[in-house]
């Protein structure tokens, strides 16, 4: 038991260390535009929803995902995603980043941005690499008869990627907690395709540090439902968080309620995924995202068994 609580513990605590930088009266009144509206479409992503069901084997991903934002400006990165089983099927420990991203901006999206007269050159196009996410996820309750599936993640964003005088990443950390519950049911009496309709809930809290030594803190909220069987997968899900600047004080609207609507695909060729994702911003967040990629997986556990 110790070894499987021992991440989230060591999570909290780093979580703790961060966005620690005292407020005052004047910053607690003033809206700061530390938001997805107004950076690059990795500075903080809604983050995808899980199914209620952590990863039981080692999965390595590599996808690239294209960006068309609303305002003109485009973004290409190289993605990477690792989950790990710590010494159960239970818990796993998740690591993901945009490892390096090539974007192009236009003067509509460098205005709406905000980006000052001095870095508009500089801004105009680029590569860097971006966030590291780390989570850990536990499955708090297993699917048996009426009882759903339940998973806990707490995750902790980096302030690994920088140029904020771009408009890129924050260049501050952040983090989050959600609870996702799950429920599958048969569908079709084919034994080889074993037909699954499932639907998933999700709500939780999601935090990051803005300029003015305070942290916006959002409620997470996310909906997803799925059509899975031995060969494949089709999910389409709605998510998002909302912060509690969007409209302080009177003051000018900061933008922080992003949600998007998702689809997945993946294809399954024995332990090989084929993936493919579109997502679309509905709120605060302005782009099309459009990713292609592959995964393979490993069972470490039974090796570590023997």
């Amino acid at each position: 038991m110790i070894r499987k609580l021992l991440p989230i513990v060591l999570l909290i605590t780093a979580n703790q260390c961060f966005a620690q930088t005292p407020l005052n009266k004047t910053s607690q009144r003033t809206v700061t535009q530390i938001s997805p509206y107004y950076f690059g479409p990795n500075a903080f992503a809604v983050p995808e929803m899980l199914d209620g069901r952590v990863q039981p084997a080692l999965r390595a991903e590599v996808a690239t995902d294209y960006f068309k934002g609303f305002r003109g400006d485009r973004t290409i990165d190289a993605s990477f995603k690792l989950n790990i089983p710590l010494w159960t099927d239970r818990v796993n420990l998740s690591v993901w980043m945009p490892v390096m991203e090539w974007y192009r901006n236009t003067d509509e999206s460098l205005a709406a941005c905000r980006v000052q007269p001095e870095n508009i050159e500089g801004a105009r196009n680029g590569h860097l690499a971006g966030d590291v996410y780390v989570s850990t996820d536990m499955q708090v309750l297993r699917e048996s008869g009426l009882l759903p599936d339940v998973v806990l993640r707490a995750a902790l964003k980096t302030a690994s990627g920088f140029e904020s005088f771009n408009a890129r990443y924050y260049d501050s950390p952040g983090y989050f907690f959600d609870l996702t519950v799950g429920k599958s049911a048969a569908i079709g009496e084919s034994p080889k395709w074993a037909h699954r309709l499932r639907l998933a809930l999700s709500t939780g809290f999601l935090c990051w540090q803005t300029d003015l030594g305070r942290q916006n803190d959002a409620t997470q909220w996310g909906a997803l439902l799925k059509w899975e069987n031995t060969f494949f997968s089709l999910s389409g899900s709605i998510a998002g968080y909302g912060g509690w600047e969007h409209n302080n004080d009177g003051g000018e609207l900061a933008h922080d309620q992003p949600a998007v609507v998702r689809t997945d695909l993946i294809a399954h060729f024995g332990r090989l995924d084929v993936v493919a994702a579109y997502q679309y911003g509905l709120r605060d967040y302005p782009y099309h995202l459009i990713r292609a990629g592959v995964a393979y997986k490993f069972d470490i556990l039974s090796l570590t068994k023997q």
